[in-house]
């Protein structure tokens, strides 16, 4: 699978579950953790953990491994470490916290 074909599987599947305000970053060559982070957000804990689980159930559908999840039985931020690509499922409360656009201002946002 390649690193766009993931990054396109991993946008769907959070689309999928209504994630809101999905935001991609191209990390190429600013981070040595993945080339692309996916950065969304839920309502609620239920919805932020249906989010990452599609994330991880679509990824084993097609055959990549799931290197990674981390913050799943809190459900407030939980990380899914797709290889090239890491996802980061926010809690609508947590998100503006973290700020992780801000935090990688210099990645460049792309539309998928």
């Amino acid at each position: 699978m390649t690193e766009h074909t993931l990054l396109q599987m991993a946008y769907q599947a959070a689309e999928d579950k209504k994630a809101e305000d999905i935001v991609v970053l191209n990390m190429e060559g600013i981070s040595l953790l993945a080339d692309y982070f996916v950065i969304c957000s839920g309502n609620s804990d239920r919805q932020v953990q249906a989010i990452a689980r599609e994330l991880i159930e679509k990824s084993n559908e097609a055959g990549n491994e799931v290197k990674s999840v981390e913050g799943f039985d809190s459900a407030r931020w939980i990380l899914v470490d797709l290889g090239d690509v890491v996802a980061h499922v926010f809690h609508k409360d947590e998100r503006s916290y973290y700020n992780l656009e801000r935090l990688w201002r210099e990645a460049p946002e792309m539309e998928i």
